[in-house]
């Protein structure tokens, strides 16, 4: 009798270690194949959405500097000034002052003496940090430009209440409003949702001029404002000697608009969050407009009536001689950045662009 002859094959321990080495490649090069596409996908909607926040912030910024100087006195106003005042400030709300240097101009602005004067842009170069934070952004190792710009708002018909000064008020520290006496359908109340708050600039004009003042109050059914002393502006400075609302009050036919004073400038959160653009207005709490962002620079041209064509850009008009009015167009250029997650694989762009600024008073230089 034969042996029996035993046909069946296996696999070798070689044979088998090799099928599990290619079969490890082939999983480690799917999975890295998948990982470079999630981070890519990732990536794209990162870089998509830094876009649109630069690009919003662009428009946001672009929108109100464009209406600088709107319904302001032809090349600004005065604020409270001579003996008793004291600066007045901008990019304050109730609780703390944003920027380092947040005063009105004053001193000799493009040739002429001026005291807490109040122009439709206020230059903010190399101060748009806020204070207290760190003095340059992390991503670029540079500091930022801050810019205010101050116009009335016409979305609220201030302009057409009836505005009288209390009797017995010789301080100006309020004013009595009546709508007119058969207002529209639909004519928005004082205490309305877009009517006015507490830590909003009013500017009153009356045959005695203009003077500008900071809710504190509103009381009587919104048939009473109340500017008090030691508002968070401090624009209400009853013991001033010029520029405050205590020096119109025996001025007849006094017409209210609200205006806006707002400013942009850069917040570096300390919880290690991303840098952000900010948006302050009168007294009011700032607002976060734009995340990721690391560079706001401002830039200004400017005329002066005699230097013709060569009117030059310049990111410090005031320190360079020139007054705010004599502003023409403002460059404004701001850079976003995906977060930070993929370290060097982490992409920024800037986007800039130019407004003209058309209610400001200056000299056209072709005339």
């Amino acid at each position: 009798m034969q042996p029996r002859s035993n046909t069946a094959k296996g696999f070798t321990l070689l044979e088998l270690m090799v099928a599990v080495a290619l079969g490890l490649i082939v999983l480690a090069a799917t999975t890295q194949l998948f990982k470079s596409g999630m981070d890519a996908t990732i990536l794209v909607s990162q870089q998509s959405e830094m876009q649109q926040s630069v690009r919003s912030a662009l428009n946001l910024i672009a929108k109100d500097v464009s209406m600088a100087g709107s319904g302001l006195p032809s090349g600004g106003l005065s604020l409270p000034n001579g003996t008793g005042s004291v600066a007045s400030f901008f990019a304050v709300d109730p609780n703390r002052a944003w920027l380092a240097n947040n005063t009105y101009p004053s001193g000799t602005v493009g040739g002429a003496p001026v005291s807490n004067y109040m122009f439709g842009v206020i230059p903010g170069p190399n101060n748009g940090l806020e204070q207290g934070g760190p003095t340059t952004i992390p991503a670029t190792g540079q500091g930022a430009d801050a810019v205010t710009v101050i116009y009335t708002d016409y979305s609220f018909p201030l302009d057409q209440y009836t505005i009288t000064f209390p009797a017995g008020n010789p301080n100006g520290d309020a004013i009595d409003v009546a709508p007119p006496a058969n207002p529209p359908a639909g004519f928005p109340a004082i205490l309305s949702p877009t009517g006015i708050q507490v830590g909003d600039l009013i500017l009153l004009n009356n045959t005695r001029g203009p003077a500008v003042g900071e809710v504190t109050g509103i009381s009587n059914a919104g048939g009473r404002i109340t500017f008090a002393d030691a508002d968070s502006l401090k624009v209400n400075q009853s013991g001033a000697l010029n520029g405050n609302i205590k020096y119109i009050v025996t001025g007849s036919n006094t017409v209210a608009r609200r205006i806006w004073a707002v400013t942009y400038f850069i917040e570096v959160p300390q919880n290690g969050q991303p840098p952000r653009l900010m948006r302050q207005v009168s007294g009011q709490n700032p607002s976060p407009v734009a995340d990721n962002i690391i560079g706001l620079k401002v830039t200004y041209d400017l005329c002066d009536g005699t230097n013709g064509p060569s009117c030059g850009s310049v990111s410090d008009p005031i320190g360079s001689s020139y007054s705010p009015n004599q502003i023409n167009k403002v460059n404004i250029q701001v850079i976003g950045q995906t977060l930070n997650s993929y370290g060097n694989r982490s992409k920024s762009m800037a986007l800039m662009t130019s407004v003209s600024t058309r209610s400001l008073s200056f000299k056209d230089r072709y005339q």
